[in-house]
């Protein structure tokens, strides 16, 4: 295939609205941060016209091939219910340390929000590993600042209290959130988020950043260029 009829084909996947989840495992990649798949797919054709002038039309078949599979999702997410029966009717969920890290941080910042509002800042802390204005792994986003005292992202990670998890039916349930999340699930509930608060303060950032939804007792911010 030629390098015009290469660009043919990206430009109908680009119509057809493809592009690449970001999960875990690939936080590195840089996506819209209002969740449209464009930005994403335009950066992949600039990046085939980088390796165009590099050679990449001597690469063969099996490199354009791997490039398409780029715009594929990662796994079959289930459609989402915000509800507990949905979840009750998922397995119980296990992962590795980037699970590990998500389920703790919605077990100790929301276990006691609802469905959504527990969905909504596994939003926030995926928003952030996908900007470029925050670490770029789940572990990295949840403990910024720890060690601090009251100076990290996350105050259970830097409050000097012992972190034990002692409800576990709470656990289990934000164990499925943060796989189903980990997994691909839309983020559409806090509109690109990357901060959130609760009602009871009036935080002085709040003043200068997008509001994008008010669920349960946090109100969810965009920081300006996240």
């Amino acid at each position: 295939m030629n390098f015009s009829a290469r660009l043919k084909a990206f430009a109908l996947l680009a119509s057809l609205g493809f592009c690449a989840l970001t999960g875990a495992a690939q936080a590195e990649v840089t996506v819209s941060h209002s969740n449209d798949p464009n930005p994403v797919l335009g950066m992949e054709l600039n990046a085939l016209l980088d390796q165009e002038r590099d050679g990449l039309e001597t690469a063969g078949t099996d490199a354009i091939q791997r490039l398409l599979q780029s715009f594929k999702p990662k796994s079959s997410a289930p459609a989402i219910s915000y509800t507990e029966a949905f979840l009750d009717s998922r397995p119980v969920a296990t992962g590795d340390t980037e699970w590990q890290c998500l389920s703790e941080a919605l077990y100790f910042e929301a276990r006691g929000e609802s469905v959504k509002g527990q969905f909504a800042v596994a939003e926030v802390i995926l928003n952030r590993v996908s900007s470029p204005a925050f670490p770029n792994s789940v572990c990295g986003v949840i403990h910024q600042g720890t060690g601090k005292k009251y100076q990290c992202q996350f105050t259970y990670t830097c409050d000097g209290y012992s972190d034990v998890i002692r409800e576990k039916a709470a656990y289990e349930q934000v164990g499925k959130i943060a796989r189903l999340m980990l997994d691909g699930a839309p983020r559409t509930l806090t509109q690109g988020a990357t901060h959130y608060h609760t009602r009871a303060v009036n935080p002085r950032w709040a003043r200068s950043f997008a509001k994008t939804a008010q669920i349960g007792v946090h109100m969810f911010y965009r920081m300006p260029q996240a």
